[in-house]
């Protein structure tokens, strides 16, 4: 009797999984639906935001002016149902600009202190330009987007959940910028750059865009049910056969490492860390969850290896001199590095 009960139970719980991957895919389905109304094209770009999203991770969006990134993060927060602030980075912006200042308050008759929030406070923050804004102020996202939290004077504050930051960066035009630093880089799961579409795809942008005001879009989440599907992803599995593929590509990105192949030796200065492999699994754990599977295959690591590893891979001159960038060198580790032996996790 103990085991059929227990038998039970287990399938209880396994239906229960289904209805929600079930719900979730439905959501997914949705979200998409309505983002196609107004984003033309860029089904990968859009794929790697809400798999960022789903996993509780930041994404900074690099891509020429004019490709509609601002667009795509203001109708994400419109289609969810959450607050979304937006901070354009400047030279002259402050911390207290971003993440609110206490200020002194007479209104009540007696002289004290009162906090007001800055745009950090919000379920979505868009960076535009974060790197136009000098590093004092770029640290004042770091706790924000580790530790979900602000601190200002000898108060902490909680941000709203969910949060996610998404920040904006011009590839080009780079006098005056002050690129992010690697422990800013670190914190963003996602890397995701935007591409010029194709012509049938810019074809429709010219005809669809400048014939009035764009669609107006529905809300068709809430923060609870995104809050629900995150919880969801984290459960997805990921069996330790996918979790030695990941961990064998990220130490195999070192050029320190025993395990390195020779072009990460000569061609890489550092390469990426737990964080990194952290932000593997996770991003594809969300890959296996919107394509509505139960585990994580190493199909869905090879999938986010890319945005994942192309700002923790820092290629030195030998690689700028022989024409390869991160990405490159990435997808070099992706052929090169072979999935565990099987046999060992039967």
């Amino acid at each position: 009797m103990a085991a059929a009960e227990q038998q039970k139970t287990t399938d209880a719980k396994a239906a229960s999984f289904a209805r929600r991957l079930e719900e979730f895919s439905g959501h997914i389905d949705a979200m998409l639906g309505q983002l196609r109304r107004v984003i033309y094209g860029q089904e990968e770009v859009l794929g790697q935001l809400l798999a960022g999203i789903f996993a509780r991770g930041h994404c900074l969006m690099v891509g020429v002016p004019g490709l509609a990134k601002t667009m795509m993060v203001s109708c994400l927060a419109e289609i969810m149902s959450l607050s979304f602030r937006r901070v354009q980075f400047t030279p002259d912006l402050m911390p207290s600009d971003i993440t609110g200042t206490n200020v002194l308050d007479e209104s009540t008759g007696t002289r004290e202190f009162r906090f007001v929030p800055g745009p950090l406070f919000a379920h979505i923050v868009l960076g535009d330009e974060v790197n136009r804004t000098p590093p004092k102020t770029q640290a004042a996202l770091l706790q924000a987007m580790q530790e979900k939290q602000v601190t200002v004077g000898q108060t902490t504050y909680d941000l709203p959940r969910p949060f996610f930051v998404i920040a904006t960066q011009n590839p080009i035009e780079q006098e005056g910028t002050y690129p992010l630093p690697e422990a800013q880089l670190d914190r963003f799961m996602f890397n995701i750059h935007i591409d010029y579409p194709g012509e049938d795809v810019e074809e429709r942008i010219l005809g669809e865009t400048t014939r009035g005001a764009r669609p107006r879009l529905e809300s068709v989440i809430s923060a609870q049910q995104i809050i629900g599907m995150q919880d969801l992803v984290e459960e997805i599995v990921a069996s330790p056969y996918v979790v030695k593929y990941a961990t064998t590509i990220i130490r195999a990105s070192r050029p320190t490492s025993d395990t390195a192949p020779e072009f990460v030796r000569k061609m890489v200065d550092w390469g990426a860390g737990p964080r990194a492999g952290q932000h593997l699994v996770l991003g594809a754990k969300a890959v296996a969850a919107m394509d509505g599977r139960f585990n994580v295959s190493t199909g869905d690591i090879r999938t986010v290896a890319v945005p994942v590893l192309r700002h923790r891979v820092a290629c030195n001159f030998q690689a700028q001199a022989e024409g390869l960038d991160s990405v490159r060198i990435v997808r070099m580790l992706l052929d090169e590095v072979p999935e565990p032996d099987v046999r060992k996790y039967d």
